[in-house]
């Protein structure tokens, strides 16, 4: 047995090189004959000394000269499995500090492939006639449950662990078996959430949209605050029934809001001019700011309207925000399923939809929510708004832009799920970009229909959980079918490839039911919005997922941040505009009636006469004698309007005069 361990080990070692120049075909596919590591990096390819000294003498060249053999690809399964980040715990004894240049014995084999392996190899290792299958198994084989060669990415070390284990995944099929991924449930009772996203001040927060009307706050410990960080549901309009897609759409921060405290979100109401049928209503964007006294709530005082959309119908809304790197607002809509009837009727209220609308909010204006950024491709048009970034979207599902990566064009990165029209269900992913038609435009990908489900947006990973994640964008559609979008190189085309998702039995929780929509924390790890039930705001069936890699534990030491205490919110202009709001740049505009720096005085339109002081908007404090809105009436001995709450001061008048009269009489 002693002989046959150090034959194995030459042989192995003498076609381990092989791995470390595992090249990827035209199409961005592994040949047959290279394989990439399990965690998905390439191996390392051995040094030359080190290959010199695994070959010298030992015929191992010869005994797996055969490449094209079931053997070998079952060696070059072995030989990969060095690169792997739990080699130490798959391979016997290490020996690597006593033996540098030599490699480790074979790792600790599962006990069907432990006989699968013998009986394939001993043609081609003679050496293996010298012990039977049980033999062999007992020394090489693993049947205390831990882990083991192939399957180690399946097996648990603790119950507690969320590493792959259940029979059951053997017959997915091994090129699936490589993106197997689990879901931790990290909250339910959740009414409806439709989208989660994080504010990036450094406390780890997440911000959980309910459609109702609601925002919550999931703490970095997941704790969910009992009090909303914003309510709203007295505003929004929305419907329990299927399809309806009206109530809160979305929510993005500033990406200065540490600073300025501001956000913006999206919305369908029927309380305006527009709202004369039951299925009409407006999509408002707004501008709010966090409470100067309490970081966890919104002041809903601080309301400012960006714009706002007239619909017909309660389908194809869009309505998702989202600042680029740029730091520029985009606001993608969908085409609302109006139709050019619909369109003339409503007399041109509805030129924004099925757009991606690009505006800047970093403005100093007083009297505009937002400036044009003059780079829009109709900045200068008279046949379209200028705030038209790209139109002929349908139904955008959420879109997501790439936070460290631009395309080969030098612009943002940005990617959507949509349909290909107002009818259908058939899905396209687009590449956002500037000027672009979408009616007429290819799809960057067709993804073709899938029984009815309607494609969800996800978000472009840049986390560090999950190195073989890493730059895939990450979709799926409501029936919960979950697809990767990744690509080599940036001058590589995106290949789509299905996510696998551990069962229940697999992982310490399973995904089931309708996907809501999908998130984003801020060290970049996705996570699943679902609900058991498609309807029913009000059955609190709606839970949040994570995306674990069960190849990496679940938060690496390497992925550890520190965790901030959110902020009171302290610029000069949130502590000194009392009579107005701050615009994200900082400058204090003011109300109506107010002015000055900071607006601490008082205006009076028209201005006050005969001497009269302004002491609120509109309103003048006359002087002894004069009376009337703008102390233009001159009653002597009547007390003027103005003069109601002047009761103190018409003593000291009367006080003042008197003593003139003594003075002068003496």
């Amino acid at each position: 047995m002693k002989h046959l361990k150090f034959v194995l080990l030459l042989a192995i070692a003498a076609n381990f090189w092989e791995c470390g120049d595992a090249k990827f075909g035209e199409k961005g596919e592994i040949s047959p004959r290279r394989r990439r590591c399990y965690d998905g990096s390439l191996p390392k390819r051995l040094k030359k000394k080190e290959r010199n000294l695994s070959l010298d003498g030992s015929g191992g060249e010869e005994i797996f000269s055969t490449n094209n053999t079931e053997c070998s690809r079952l060696l070059e399964e072995i030989k990969c499995a060095h690169c792997s980040p739990h080699a130490q715990m798959l391979f016997h004894s290490p020996k690597l500090e006593k033996t540098p240049h030599r490699e480790q014995d074979l790792p600790r084999l599962c006990h069907d492939y432990c006989q699968e392996f013998y009986y394939t190899c001993r043609g081609h290792i003679p050496e293996l006639f010298q012990a039977d299958v049980d033999e062999f198994c007992q020394y090489y084989g693993r049947m205390d449950g831990g882990l083991c060669f192939p399957d180690f990415h399946r097996k648990q070390l603790r119950r507690d662990s969320n590493y792959l284990l259940d029979e059951k995944i053997d017959v997915i099929n091994r090129k699936h078996k490589h993106n197997c991924y689990c879901t931790q449930e990290i909250l339910s009772g959740l009414r409806q959430p439709v989208g989660m996203v994080h504010c990036a001040d450094g406390s780890q927060r997440l911000f959980i949209l309910e459609k109702e009307g609601f925002v919550r706050i999931l703490t970095h410990d997941m704790k969910l605050l009992k009090e909303p960080f914003l309510n709203i549901h007295k505003l929004v309009q929305s419907s329990s029934k299927g399809g309806d897609e009206r109530g809160l759409l979305s929510l993005a921060f500033h990406p200065n809001y540490k600073k300025n405290g501001k956000l913006y979100v999206s919305y369908t109401t029927n309380q305006e001019r527009w709202a004369i049928g039951p299925h009409d209503h407006i999509l408002r964007v707004v501008e709010y700011t966090v409470s100067r006294k309490n970081p966890n709530q919104v002041d809903t005082r601080t309301t400012r309207v960006l714009m706002e959309v007239a619909e017909l119908h309660r389908k194809h809304l869009g309505g998702q925000l989202l600042f680029g790197p740029d730091g520029l607002l985009h606001i993608f809509l969908g085409d609302g399923m109006i139709t050019l009837d619909d369109m003339e009727e409503m007399d041109g209220l509805s030129d924004f939809t099925g757009s991606v609308l690009r505006v800047d909010v970093d403005t100093d204006w007083c009297s505009t929510p937002y400036s044009i950024p003059r780079n829009n491709p109709y900045f200068n048009s008279t046949n379209q708004p200028p705030e038209i970034f790209a139109h002929g979207l349908h139904d955008p599902g959420r879109c997501a832009v790439d936070k460290l990566r631009m395309d080969t064009n030098g612009s943002l990165l940005i990617l959507c799920t949509d349909t290909v029209g107002k009818n259908t269900t058939t899905g396209r992913i687009l590449q956002v970009i500037k000027g672009k038609d979408y009616e007429n435009e290819p799809s960057m990908f067709d993804l073709g229909s899938n029984e009815g489900a309607v494609p969800v947006g996800g978000f472009i990973y840049r986390g560090c959980q999950s190195r073989r994640l890493y730059g895939s964008y990450v979709f799926g559609d409501k029936n919960g079918n979950f697809r990767i979008l990744q690509r080599l190189s940036e001058d590589r085309l995106w290949q789509e490839k299905p996510l696998c998702l551990g069962t229940g039995s697999s992982c310490s929780s399973s995904l089931v039911g309708h996907i809501l929509g999908f998130g984003e924390d801020e060290l970049g790890e996705v996570y699943i919005l679902a609900s058991s039930k498609s309807t029913a705001i009000q059955s609190h069936s709606g839970k949040l997922y994570k995306l674990v890699d069960p190849k990496r534990l679940q938060v690496p030491k390497e992925c550890r941040r520190p965790v901030e205490d959110p902020e009171m919110l302290s610029t000069t202009c949130s502590r000194e505009c009392k009579n107005g709001h701050c615009t994200p740049t900082g400058k204090c505009c003011c109300s109506p009636g107010w002015e000055g720096p900071f607006c601490l005085r008082a205006k009076c339109e028209p201005a006050c006469r005969n001497g009269g002081v302004c002491v609120e908007p509109n309103k003048c404090l006359c002087k002894e004698g004069f009376s009337g809105s703008q102390c233009e009436k001159g009653d002597r001995g009547t007390q003027g309007d103005g003069e109601k709450d002047s009761i103190l001061e018409h003593i000291i008048n009367m006080t003042s005069y008197l003593l003139d009269l003594t003075s002068y009489i003496v």
